[in-house]
């Protein structure tokens, strides 16, 4: 049995020896599904359920100031609105990867779809707080689906396709988070913000629709039980790590509600590690996660995570911000959404070339090569913010490099993992990047929230409260390209 991959092997990861490579035996029975014409449809499909996914992510951005009002509560509340969806994303991710692996990736695929279009009539009916709040909950179960796809794309894609599509449906979050921003906005100005929940329902009932039409079950399972104490250990872990992040800035870093949370998750998290190491059947294989590629990969993809939600949170602050002021840019909500939409078409445009990249030199040096581009994105930031275009430029640059990175993170998790674990693998990784978006968010708003001036009766961000965020961008991108650098060149394979 081979030992590994070679670097460009790494770039179009295949089943280990031993386990039957579903796309051969269907090639064998002939039953069409390798035919080029099936094969854009399921990438199309599932690029689709992307950015659906990314669009909840940024739905509700630009209503947050209107929430208030809306949902007749106070702002502290309405917070909840953003963070019960990035609750629920952390704590599904890597579950419903480990139910793929288990039950098939395209059921778990549609119940996550089924979660998003409940969530959606939930909001779309309401206008009670709490019944949105459930609502976004279930909503973010659809973050699920970008990683599901990727694993749905290594089994049912040929070796030479899977490359590029990976690249595709990993840049989907930066598209759907770009087209999201101006069409929320759009609607925000001059139409019902229901309409907004109603069109994410009917687009979730076309996904739908779309995946029973075209994605085929997958045939490879992973005969196993799932670890039901696991997931309950895991799920308490992460609600105790990330609602102290997410809401720190709120309660206060100091006060008890942090502090406990904080000690709760360190000794949770603890005893689950301490259990998933000896139960046969884990939620998270332990084992894996700790090898060296698939560790520097998962812990590169927290500081990915945390510097492409620094420049998704500030840029849009700084472009509202008022001109008089100085160094604000006075623009409004859809100008601004539409300043920051060309990011999501370099995602696009770029990720065909992460894939030809790692195909030619392994995925390895494409996630190094996108880190750096983020860093350069974020050093423009620093020096050139005083124009329009200069923030334009910077979201262009930047989204350009989270393309690189996006796509080159699931190809060196699956080039060092068997076929049979690729949906809790990838779940894994998606959840090392919701982290670093946690991390990015807290420590982002907290500087947003101590630098600032006084301004016509109004607490707005200093210029240099901006400047720090950029700068801590630029060596968060820095350090997560060092990690990468220490990857190894040649996946390792594990014995199956």
């Amino acid at each position: 049995m081979s030992s590994g991959l070679t670097s460009r092997d790494a770039a179009l990861p295949s089943p280990s020896e031993g386990t039957a490579d579903p796309r051969t035996a269907r090639a064998d029975h002939g039953d069409g599904h390798g035919h080029p014409r099936r094969t854009k449809a399921i990438v199309a499909v599932l690029a689709v359920t992307g950015v659906l996914s990314a669009l909840m992510q940024t739905i509700v951005v630009p209503l947050l100031g209107e929430l208030p009002q809306l949902l007749s509560t106070d702002a502290s509340n309405t917070s909840w609105v953003v963070t019960s969806t990035l609750l629920a994303a952390a704590v599904t991710t890597p579950i419903s990867g480990r139910l793929a692996d288990i039950h098939g990736k395209r059921r778990v695929l549609l119940a996550c779809i089924a979660l998003l279009i409940l969530g959606s009539i939930l909001c779309a009916l309401t206008s009670s707080f709490i019944v949105v709040v459930i609502g976004r909950t279930l909503q973010g179960a659809a973050t699920s689906v970008i990683p599901l796809g990727i694993s749905i794309l290594r089994d049912e894609l040929p070796p030479e396709r899977v490359g590029s599509a990976i690249a595709l449906i990993s840049a989907t979050l930066g598209i759907g988070g770009s087209v999201g921003l101006v069409v929320s906005a759009v609607v925000a100005q001059n139409y019902d913000w229901h309409l907004l929940f109603w069109g994410s329902a009917v687009i979730g009932a076309i996904a739908m629709a779309l995946v029973l039409l075209v994605v085929p079950e997958s045939t490879l399972r992973t005969p196993a039980r799932f670890d039901v104490p696991g997931a309950i250990g895991l799920s308490a872990g992460l609600i105790c790590l990330l609602l102290p992040l997410t809401k720190g800035a709120v309660w206060g870093w100091t006060s008890p509600a942090v502090i406990v949370l904080l000690t709760a998750s360190a000794i949770t998290l603890g005893l689950w590690a301490w259990f998933e190491i000896r139960t046969v059947d884990p939620v998270v294989d332990l084992r894996v996660s700790a090898g060296r590629a698939v560790l520097l990969t998962n812990i590169a993809s927290i500081m990915t995570g945390f510097a492409m939600y620094g420049i998704n949170l500030a840029l849009p602050q700084l472009l509202q911000t008022p001109a008089s002021t100085g160094y604000g840019l006075g623009q409004s909500m859809v100008v601004t959404g539409l300043c920051l939409a060309p990011g999501g078409l370099m995602m696009l445009l770029v990720s065909p070339l992460s894939a030809k990249l790692s195909a030619l030199r392994g995925p390895r040096v494409t996630l190094i090569c996108g880190l750096l581009v983020i860093a350069l994105g974020y050093t423009i930031a620093f020096f050139a913010m005083s124009e329009v275009w200069h923030l334009i430029l910077v979201s262009a640059v930047t989204s350009c490099g989270i393309a690189l990175a996006f796509g080159a993170m699931p190809a060196l998790i699956m080039g060092s993992v068997d076929a049979h674990e690729t949906g809790a693998a990838n779940g894994l990784n998606a959840l090392m990047r919701s982290l670093g978006s946690s991390l990015s968010s807290a420590v982002v708003a907290s500087i947003l929230a101590n630098v600032v001036i006084m301004h016509s009766g109004l607490t707005l961000p200093a210029e240099a409260a901006y400047r720090w965020v950029f700068g801590i961008g630029i060596a968060a991108a820095l350090i997560a390209a060092a990690l990468a650098s220490a990857i190894p060149s040649q996946a390792r394979q594990p014995k199956v």
